[in-house]
């Protein structure tokens, strides 16, 4: 029995679908149903009815999903003692991130603080498909920061009375198209006209969960006719003519300039994010200390020289029913 059939299973048994529990796991489909199968022939029965959409535990699976989760739960416990032991003395940063901001932000980010720091050890952990994996990495004690996007109706699920947040810039995500003869977006998006293609990120990631608010609140006639949980693949294929897709600004900075993209409909359709670096509240490892640190002095001065990207804004805390603030740092107003 191997633990990532374990692994699969929890997720399953979250989504109660292979494409989307896939997606999470990071594997083909049929690489999942597969192991899920070898799990099942190991236990000797089935753990889902797949005779139901969506698909559903079947009594033997309710009884060994808990089992499933202690299991788990003890490797990873061990596995972060294990890896705590040994980085204890390293000098290692360890990152969670989305993959747009892996891309577009966190270079800046590691260069500014070289520049107070010296020279930095960095690296990511791999990178979840969801916003959840990404945001449970930290949550599990897998990395020392995550850097991530957030809005207000959109927030990680992390206990504020244990992780603090700096909030390090803004981006906005805006529907592109490529341009028609005419200059004019070849796919507008005007609500209540006719249905729009759509370039999705599906359901599980930051961008997908906000969109999803939108349309709620401004309901749109939209066709789906790609996803991807990836911005640069939705990217790729706007710019092959696809469709539409909100991409982070960012990201699309040159074709704007350039002309090879065009905004799709007008700024009442563009969404905001925060971007957030999250910590554990505890911590003991001073090269984490130094660089949290250098991010609160860097924050002081926002910076011109490109104002296409995203800049460091006043710091700004967390504050839900009670204050998370890290201890002996004043609000900054």
């Amino acid at each position: 029995m191997e633990l990532k059939w374990l692994e699969d299973v929890l997720s399953l048994s979250t989504t109660l679908s292979f494409s989307r529990a896939a997606r999470e796991r990071n594997v083909t489909q049929s690489a999942l149903s597969r192991r899920v199968k070898q799990l099942e022939a190991s236990l000797g029965s089935p753990l889902f009815d797949r005779s139901s959409y969506p698909i559903r535990l079947t009594e033997a699976g309710r009884t060994f999903l808990p089992r499933a989760q202690e299991i788990v739960r003890q490797i990873q416990a061990a596995r972060q003692e294990l890896r705590h032991l040994h980085e204890v003395a390293s000098e290692t940063l360890t990152f969670s991130t989305l993959n747009t901001l892996s891309l577009t932000y966190f270079p800046g980010l590691v260069r500014r603080m070289e520049e107070k720091l010296g020279p930095l050890k960095t690296r990511f952990c791999e990178q979840r498909s969801s916003f959840d994996g990404n945001v449970g990495l930290l949550a599990h004690g897998e990395c020392d920061f995550l850097l991530t996007y957030a809005h207000e109706c959109v927030l990680p699920d992390l206990d504020p009375e244990l992780f603090i947040y700096r909030c390090l810039g803004t981006e906005r995500a805006i529907p592109v198209s490529i341009p028609d003869g005419n200059g004019e977006p070849l796919h507008a998006f005007h609500c209540g006209e006719a249905p729009v293609r759509l370039l999705s990120y599906g359901s599980s990631t930051f961008f997908a969960r906000r969109l999803a608010l939108l349309f709620a609140e401004r309901p749109t006639p939209l066709v789906t006719v790609y996803e991807n949980p990836m911005s640069v693949g939705l990217k790729a294929m706007v710019l092959a003519g696809r469709g539409v897709a909100w991409v982070p600004e960012s990201l699309v900075v040159e074709e704007l300039r350039s002309g090879q993209l065009v905004p799709a409909a007008d700024t009442s359709w563009y969404i905001s994010a925060e971007i957030r670096l999250y910590r554990a509240r505890q911590q003991s490892r001073p090269p984490v200390e130094q660089f949290w640190a250098a991010t609160a002095e860097a924050s002081q001065t926002a910076r011109t020289e490109d104002p296409g990207r995203p800049v460091f804004p006043r710091l700004c805390f967390a504050r839900p029913a009670f204050d998370n603030r890290e201890p002996g740092v004043p609000a900054v107003v």
